[in-house]
């Protein structure tokens, strides 16, 4: 028996894993996060239970995989995009070792990836940034020491921010001394979703263009240079003359 933590991707059913696809399918027990996986990924699925994690704190979840563990029945546990990123595993597995309960970690598309994706952007150009920050936004939880958004503007790479979008001007404030006023920046709506929405604006513009749209949860928000910008070096990859292992 092992408990399978599969990341589901940021929403398209299609986002997924081959390897998480086939464990959903095969899994006897499936426990999912219904407000950020939708019932489409778990189509095909021959498990005896399905339950809805939303509704359920975490002793309640070790009880379920308790009880699965005692019938030998693989678990499914299914969370959105990358379950090693904000997917409140760790207490999880915390638990699952105590108790001796195997698992394993099925990674998932990032909700960062999927938002890239949208943009049509790289977001490492030689040049203008070799470095992606995925953070959040200290609300509720604290953040530690030299984790601060300004602490971490001070580098001046492509930044991720989850958890943001109701603390927008707040976060400006903390990035305009660092990449300044004109930054590009984009504040993506449930990417990948059917009601997927996006803006993209600079440091000095982008709340009222979010207020416009009304914006206020499962967004995510993506700054730096590499944004809409073509003024970039050749990689040295793919450049004529630049040799390597596999082009001598």
């Amino acid at each position: 028996m092992t408990v399978y933590f599969i990341g589901a991707g940021p929403g398209d059913p299609e986002l997924i894993t081959v390897k998480g696809q086939r464990l959903i399918r095969s899994c006897a027990v499936i426990i999912y996060a219904g407000s950020l996986v939708p019932t489409a990924v778990l189509e095909g699925h021959h498990a005896e239970q399905v339950i809805n994690s939303a509704e359920l704190h975490l002793e309640q979840i070790i009880e379920l995989i308790k009880t699965a563990h005692h019938k030998g029945q693989d678990v499914a546990r299914v969370h959105s995009g990358d379950p090693s990123l904000y997917g409140a595993i760790g207490e999880q597995i915390r638990c699952l070792r105590e108790l001796e309960i195997p698992f394993e970690i099925i990674p998932g598309v990032t909700a960062t990836s999927a938002c890239a994706a949208l943009l049509g952007a790289e977001l490492t150009l030689p040049d203008v940034s070799q470095s992606v920050i995925l953070t959040r936004y200290a609300d509720k939880t604290a953040m530690p020491a030299g984790e601060e958004l300004s602490s971490l503007a001070q580098h001046g790479a492509t930044m991720a921010i989850h958890l943001g979008v109701n603390h927008l001007e707040k976060i400006i404030s903390e990035l305009l001394p660092h990449y300044g006023a004109d930054c590009p920046i984009a504040v993506i709506h449930r990417a990948t979703w059917p009601d997927q929405d996006w803006v993209v604006g600079t440091l000095a513009d982008i709340a009222a263009k979010v207020q416009a749209k009304g914006f206020r949860r499962t967004a995510l928000i993506l700054v730096g240079r590499v944004l809409g910008n073509d003024v970039f070096s050749e990689s040295s990859l793919y450049r004529a003359g630049h040799a390597h292992l596999y082009r001598p």
